[in-house]
């Protein structure tokens, strides 16, 4: 399984970028798949993250200004961020699962329930 984002970059308060994750080797219609991010000295945090029944969990820092999405038919995930803050700066990382998380472990963004992982991309917001 291999994961590749894209999307990252610098932006001011207030903007909105797309991240977007394309998976090979595993179907995000078929996975559970989640956004999680790290800044510098600080541990990994789940963002955002989306099952094959496309219920959807949100870090409550960012509910309302991200959402989480996907496209069975082009085989992609995405992570829509608007009104972006200089907090939301950290490398994301687009992370995947064949399992079916249940509720309520799933709105707990547990690291160990997403064994892929891509390389991240960097968002930075000033």
């Amino acid at each position: 399984v291999q994961l590749v984002e894209s999307g990252g970059g610098s932006v001011q308060t207030g903007g909105s970028l797309r991240l977007s994750c394309a998976p090979s080797g595993l179907s995000v219609s078929d996975s559970s798949m989640a956004w999680f991010r790290q800044s510098p000295g600080k541990e990994p945090e789940g963002v955002a993250a989306i099952r094959r029944d496309d219920l959807t969990a949100y870090t409550n820092s960012v509910k309302g200004r991200f959402t989480i999405s996907k496209d069975n038919a082009e085989n992609s995930l995405f992570l829509q961020m608007s009104n972006l803050k200089p907090e939301d700066t950290a490398m994301y990382y687009c992370a995947a699962s064949h399992s079916f998380i249940l509720t309520p472990r799933f709105y707990r963004f547990e690291s160990s329930d997403y064994p892929y992982r891509g390389q991240g991309t960097q968002v930075t917001v000033s």
